[in-house]
């Protein structure tokens, strides 16, 4: 598990500000003095951090094993933290996760323009580096909390917990997480959510369910994005959907195209029928 990706940063690599905060204004594990009198405080579970040994490259040996088991051990325990803390505020946590470039960004700023007079919206953006999708997020018109992992490639459901210290979600509310484009790490880390969405645009391989076959068995729903490009290039949607449903027979599959508006309200209508489950619970 990330043996090579470079998920091993200290936790003083990541950020997590709001745009237009000071850079440093919260840095690594320093930040629960930031938090709102109403977000549980809690012990922060250890061995969140990847710390592996290389005596020989490509081996995982016993204490590999174990450090890894660690970590995802302490990220399930703040991960039932939060699924607790969303329960009761009645807020339906959606974790984004797709390739770079398949549309998340975009897909969130059109969801928001078409939703944010009917629900309300919140956004944790997950990237390596920069403000700029935060940024555009608020632009779009809802509240946005940018974590930077640095040299991480997924969240964590620390991270995540740290982040809506900051952001607060209201009541009632819909919290997108825009994870960090990779489709092998985030599939491991539970942040808590009610469900993985996994974007694949037509300018990919429509093969990559067979590609990365655990991301889309963990996901219920899958968008399909940008079909408006599809009569420029070679995607076999059909064999893409059959190949999602050979490694899950459960996945819901939508085809919507963020820039033109196509299938986006039968995405609307998923949303709106999962937030209404999570209000009345």
């Amino acid at each position: 598990m990330c043996d090579t990706c470079g998920c091993s940063q200290p936790a003083d690599d990541v950020t997590i500000r709001r745009p237009g905060e000071d850079h440093d204004h919260d840095h690594g594990h320093g930040d629960h003095h930031h938090h709102h009198h109403d977000h549980p405080h809690h012990d922060h579970p250890h061995g969140h951090h990847h710390h592996h040994h290389h005596d020989v490259p490509g081996a995982a040996g016993p204490r590999e094993i174990a450090v890894a088991e660690a970590v995802l051990a302490g990220n399930d325990r703040q991960a039932l933290l939060n699924r607790g803390w969303f329960a009761g505020r009645g807020v339906l946590a959606l974790n984004l996760v797709s390739s770079p470039g398949a549309g998340k960004t975009t897909l969130l700023e059109r969801t928001i323009a078409d939703l944010k007079g009917e629900l309300p919206l919140a956004v944790i953006e997950g990237d390596q580096r920069t403000m700029r999708d935060a940024e555009r997020i608020e632009a779009a018109g809802a509240p946005a909390v940018q974590v930077n992992t640095g040299k991480g490639c997924h969240l964590d459901a620390d991270m995540v917990w740290r982040a809506c210290g900051k952001l607060q979600p209201a009541t009632g509310s819909v919290l997108m997480i825009e994870n960090v484009g990779n489709l092998v790490c985030p599939a491991l880390f539970d942040l808590g959510e009610a469900a993985k969405v996994v974007i694949i645009s037509v300018t990919e391989g429509d093969d990559k369910p067979l590609k990365y076959p655990h991301m889309f068995a963990a996901a219920q729903l899958c968008l399909v994005n940008k079909l408006d490009l599809l009569p420029h290039v070679r995607f076999d949607v059909e064999a893409c959907e059959a190949a999602a449903r050979s490694v899950n027979p459960r996945l819901e599959i939508l085809r919507v195209s963020a820039t033109t508006g196509e299938g986006l309200e039968r995405w609307y209508d998923w949303v709106r029928a999962r937030r209404a489950a999570a209000a009345g619970a």
